[in-house]
């Protein structure tokens, strides 16, 4: 059995191998956190370069029922056809799916504005 100055030895490695351990554990947090920060910054201006780019557009006349304002009729009524579930699994999820008609009450989503030609307001005189 180890007595004396083996026992100071043996825990004085392990403190130093614990305070090792630490110190590479908070580097690697580290190294993990500019990783991530690195990310999200991509993520943020690949985010904000498409915000940008969806406002340049003008709004798309897409209904609720996600179907666009040409499948709809003067009185608001779908006329898409869709898919629609006959059959279901033990779990409550569709298995078999038939053609149907678009249940859409009425189109909802934006009204196009028609296009307008104004000339310049400038005072050349």
């Amino acid at each position: 059995m180890l007595t004396g100055p083996a026992i100071y030895a043996g825990s004085a490695v392990s403190k130093s191998v614990r305070k090792g351990l630490k110190t590479r554990h908070e580097r690697k947090l580290a190294v993990i956190e500019a990783r991530s920060e690195g990310r999200l910054a991509l993520e943020t201006s690949r985010q904000e370069r498409h915000e940008l780019a969806a406002a340049q557009k003008p709004p798309e006349p897409v209904c609720g029922c996600t179907h666009h304002l040409a499948k709809h009729d003067k009185k608001g009524t779908c006329h898409e056809l869709v898919q629609v579930p006959v059959a279901w699994d033990a779990d409550h999820r569709p298995v078999q799916y038939e053609a149907g008609q678009c249940t859409c009450q009425q189109y909802v989503g934006p009204q196009p504005l028609s296009q307008v030609y104004a000339e310049d307001l400038t005072d050349l005189a």
